[in-house]
């Protein structure tokens, strides 16, 4: 528990994080709640968030509850039950429940769009805090502080940063770069990132409901197609001329057999990304006053096939910004103690997602061990099953410096370290604030401010 007298005179730490993708973006929403200072640096020009779709329930629909923004994220997203899986030729191979997860949670599951969860994320996040056009080109620090040069001659300063910039991630590269210079990085974290398979994402227009009276069916949004052609790692255009003859016998009114072109014709070239899929969970997540993030795949990366990716990095970000939250002080210390407990947090759920991860996706491999995977799959009983459902959304922190949100849960998740910590000190600073003559008040948005009586 940290001194009191420190938390009360400490000044907020400055944080630079750079990335301004779903992690950086929800790491940014929840310190600007608080009034934690940031920026966010981000290499592109401009925002083109790319990507297909994703499922997001009641892992994380409480700290969307947190930020005012549940039910948005309800209006854009569609809830679903079960997941079929058909063959190549119509033939259904499987059906996934997931009627579990709710029993859980206490929220459905819910499909959403990347780019449509992006922009609100991006609602939440003041435009003058997000700076494009910021390439980094090296890091630094000393005892005190921590720089970040851009392209551009720029320096930041600040005392943590926060690498949420991708797989082949500038600040980790960086921040590896020095620790081998020093004979101070694993030799695990020093080879390339393994090659598994190259994966086509995208987003098409909406679709006509009659003409594809399937999407009609609300407990069947999520549909995959087991089988196909394998293909190599063509740049994306190339890749959609090499898959486009894949049937999608599942859609087409009256049954009419279509092909993978009849959506890649739907969809804008702009929306149409090749994703190179590596998995690796690297055992250096942070050093001095850096620390890397997990949406952006900076210290661990999963198969998008299992759903897990996208999870385990928003809960890497809350996790870290209750941390960042709860610091006692900016000294070197304190940031690495907190950066020693998030890690600690987050290693073994990373460790279980990427298992899950592995686990389903194995049954989109061709070959033995895809059939085999399959077979397991069909026949694996209810109560395994559901065993397995429970681990996946058993672990779903919030963020303890905002109101808790009416429990819906019919399980408790399990205990988040960071919150209870995070949670402790909010309710120390109200208490203090209050006997010192000050409310500490929650805003229409949900950030914390002192106000004399």
């Amino acid at each position: 528990m940290p001194d009191s007298t420190e938390v009360d005179t400490n000044p907020k730490p400055t944080v630079i994080i750079v990335g301004a993708g779903l992690g950086g973006l929800l790491l940014g929403a929840l310190l600007e709640r608080v009034d934690i200072p940031y920026i966010i640096l981000e290499r592109a020009s401009s925002f083109k968030p790319l990507g297909s779709a994703m499922s997001l329930g009641g892992q994380i629909l409480p700290v969307f509850a947190q930020l005012g923004i549940a039910e948005k994220y309800q209006a854009i997203a569609k809830p679903y039950t079960f997941s079929r899986g058909i063959s190549d030729t119509g033939e259904s191979l499987l059906k996934l429940d997931y009627s579990v997860a709710q029993e859980v949670c206490g929220y459905s599951n819910y499909i959403v769009a990347r780019p449509q969860l992006y922009d609100l994320l991006l609602t939440q996040v003041p435009a003058h805090k997000i700076l494009l056009g910021k390439r980094v080109l090296a890091i630094g620090e000393d005892d005190e502080r921590v720089k970040v040069q851009t392209s551009d001659n720029a320096v930041y300063e600040g005392d943590i940063l926060v690498g949420a910039d991708g797989a082949y991630s500038a600040v980790r590269q960086r921040l590896y770069e020095t620790l081998r210079q020093q004979d101070r990085l694993p030799k695990s974290d020093q080879e390339d990132l393994p090659f598994n398979c190259t994966c086509l994402v995208g987003q098409t227009e909406p679709l006509d409901l009659e003409e594809f009276p399937q999407l009609k069916d609300t407990g069947y949004p999520f549909i995959f197609t087991l089988g196909g052609e394998e293909w190599g790692p063509y740049a994306a255009l190339t890749m959609c001329d090499e898959t486009r003859d894949f049937p999608i016998h599942y859609f087409g009114k009256d049954g009419a057999n279509l092909t993978m072109g009849y959506l890649y014709d739907r969809t804008p070239q702009d929306r149409i990304s090749k994703v190179m899929l590596e998995e690796k969970i690297f055992k250096t997540w942070h050093h001095g006053r850096t620390v890397l993030l997990f949406l952006a795949v900076s210290c661990h990366k999963l198969n998008p096939s299992a759903g897990q990716g996208a999870v385990t990095a928003m809960h890497d970000a809350i996790v870290l910004a209750n941390l960042i939250y709860a610091l006692p002080t900016n000294t070197s210390k304190a940031i690495h103690k907190a950066f020693t407990e998030y890690q600690t947090e987050r290693f073994l759920p990373a460790i279980e997602a990427s298992r899950n991860s592995v686990l389903l996706s194995m049954i989109l491999n061709k070959g033995f061990m895809g059939m085999l995977a399959l077979f397991v799959s069909q026949h694996i009983p209810d109560w395994i099953w559901r065993i397995f459902v429970r681990r996946m959304v058993h672990t779903r922190p919030a963020f303890g410096a905002l109101p808790k949100q009416e429990f819906k849960e019919t399980v408790a998740p399990f205990v988040s370290a960071s919150e209870e910590k995070a949670r402790k000190v909010f309710e120390m600073r109200r208490d203090k604030a209050s006997a010192a003559g000050a409310d500490v008040v929650v805003d229409a948005s949900g950030g914390e401010s002192a106000s004399a009586i």
